[in-house]
């Protein structure tokens, strides 16, 4: 039987919460970090066994998949805090380039042409490979649809690196969703918010697998 890959979520807002829970919910064990160590610690108490809290820093140094769920603006400072360490590592990245609009809703931070997917991957740590990957639904679709029937939910992504496919794919999949890729990390901007393949954007829902190959 493979062995799963390890998997540490850094930060506990609601999509990182959504994402350790969902595959905790399919028996994938996960370790949870965040800056606020009583919050991992807690949330990992009420995991069953499955989750384990460390510092970030003890996190990943443990795994071999680490996901960021912070925001955008934060990668920067993520990455000179812990590049040294990220070395090796497949960083999946959830981000999404926006912020409140004033109006009850959100705006993009960045060009209209750019995404954070290609932005973080020019800023990534030597040695470290970048997957933009579960930010292409929003939290409480992460959390609603997982273990979709009688057919799973799409979670696309988008990767460079085709060695790193395989373990990325078996993470969605223990989420309880279906992979697919569009492209290199230069598609990235097709599965962030207001893209084309994104829940917020012209895509405007979750599709299953037959439905999503017809998008690309």
């Amino acid at each position: 039987m493979e062995t799963l890959k390890k998997v540490a979520v850094i930060g506990l807002g609601n999509i990182g919460k959504a994402i350790a829970n969902d595959l905790i919910k399919n028996n994938h064990e996960v370790i949870v970090a965040s800056r606020n160590s009583e919050e991992a610690s807690n949330f990992a108490e009420q995991s069953g066994g499955l989750a384990q809290s460390m510092s970030i820093k003890e996190a990943i140094n443990t795994v071999d998949l680490v996901i960021p769920a912070i925001w955008f603006g934060s990668f920067k400072d993520f990455f000179n805090d812990y590049g040294n360490i990220l070395k090796g590592k497949t960083i999946i990245d959830v981000s999404n380039p926006i912020a409140p609009d004033g109006n009850g809703g959100f705006k993009k931070i960045i060009g209209e042409r750019e995404s954070a997917g290609e932005l973080n991957k020019a800023i990534l740590p030597e040695g470290s490979k970048l997957v933009k990957a579960f930010g292409t639904l929003g939290a409480g679709t992460l959390a609603g649809a997982s273990n979709g029937s009688p057919e799973k939910s799409v979670l696309f992504y988008a990767s460079d690196d085709m060695e790193v496919n395989h373990d990325v794919e078996e993470v969605i999949k223990n989420a309880g969703f279906d992979p697919l890729r569009v492209g290199g990390i230069d598609q990235s901007i097709r599965i962030e918010v207001f893209g084309d393949l994104h829940e917020f954007g012209a895509l405007g829902k979750t599709v299953n697998l037959t439905e999503a190959k017809s998008k690309l």
